[in-house]
């Protein structure tokens, strides 16, 4: 009863703050409440016992994503723009999107129903068989990162393309890497004339990287993995540019280190898959790694995991600087 009564507030909450997105015309204030957006949803994950997404939506949500939005408003007008031709048009599309989304959701299995065809399917084979093969506490990790390890090689090769195709229209290379000193030394603009704000971030800033490493090398044991892992670094390191300034960032993890961290972890993750295939095994296939077959399993996932977190990092650090570079 208290999870139903926490979820139809959260549901409530939500709808508020949508409908203040929507309403705001205020662009700051529209991507502030999408932050807090995302933290509800989070939040709603987590009811849900989806702990690693609860992480995912989070980190990269709630935190990364308003970043990179607020460093997207130094390239646009403070307020939005009216546009009163297609209004109408639009309240229709989306009015009839929501009820034929609501009408789906009648023919849907009830909430955590067991029969539920998801849960007949190959569900109940990952779970019996996983302490088996992988003997990972972390099914979701287990999933991830050796049953459908090409799916998880797919998505950080998007993430890497995504990167890519934004440093090509930002201009990335001209704008950080070409930039003299004295240009970046205008971006210390951000915090450093905030007290509280400097003394808080750089005490937490430590124990942001702490936890960024104790989730990228636990989560075969508990919620996490190399997406999370990669945004909260992400998130600490642009903390640090955010009260320090860019040009120390810069000096920390240089552009041409970034550079290295976007492809370096791609090419980490297919290199494991080529080391299998030189092993005598499968692309992909964690087996051969080792004498023991489970044990294979586990380094396998580790490194490859371990790849996701690297090339993650890169892409978001990079987009970033990309950002804050073209709002000078």
């Amino acid at each position: 009863m208290i999870t139903v009564v926490f979820g139809v507030f959260l549901l409530t909450l939500l709808v508020i703050t949508a409908i203040g997105v929507v309403r705001s015309e205020n662009l700051f204030t529209a991507v502030m409440l999408m932050g807090i957006f995302s933290l509800l949803m989070a939040a709603n994950f987590f009811v849900l016992d989806a702990a690693d997404v609860a992480l995912t939506e989070a980190a990269v949500g709630a935190g990364i994503s308003t970043v990179l939005l607020l460093g997207a408003l130094a390239l646009t007008p403070p307020t939005e723009r009216h546009e009163r031709t297609g209004r109408w048009l639009a309240l229709g599309v989306v009015t009839l999107t929501t009820l034929v989304v609501v009408y789906a959701t009648f023919e849907k299995p009830r909430l955590g129903d067991p029969d539920a065809p998801v849960h007949q399917h190959v569900a109940p084979w990952y779970l019996g068989q996983t302490p088996v093969l992988i003997d990972i506490p972390n099914v979701v990790t287990a999933i991830l990162g050796s049953y459908r390890a090409y799916d998880t090689l797919g998505e950080v090769i998007v993430v890497l393309t995504a990167g890519i195709g934004v440093l090509f229209l930002l201009g990335l290379p001209g704008a950080v890497g070409d930039r003299k000193p004295e240009d970046l030394a205008k971006g210390r603009t951000y915090l450093s004339h905030h007290l509280v704000p400097q003394v808080v971030g750089r005490l937490l800033i430590p124990f942001i990287l702490l936890f960024a490493l104790y989730v990228q090398f636990h989560g075969e044991y508990g919620p996490g993995g190399g997406f999370q892992a990669g945004a909260i670094f992400a998130a600490a390191i642009i903390l640090y540019a955010l009260i320090e300034g860019e040009r120390e960032a810069l000096e920390v993890i240089s552009p041409g280190l970034l550079m290295w961290m976007m492809a370096g972890g791609a090419l980490l993750y297919g290199g494991v898959g080529i080391v299998t295939m030189v092993l005598g095994g499968n692309f992909l296939e964690y087996n051969v790694l080792a004498s023991n077959a489970v044990k294979g399993q586990q380094w396998g996932i580790i490194v490859i995991e371990l790849g996701v977190g690297i090339t993650v990092a890169g892409v978001l650090l990079a987009i970033y600087h990309a950002f804050a570079a073209r709002g000078r």
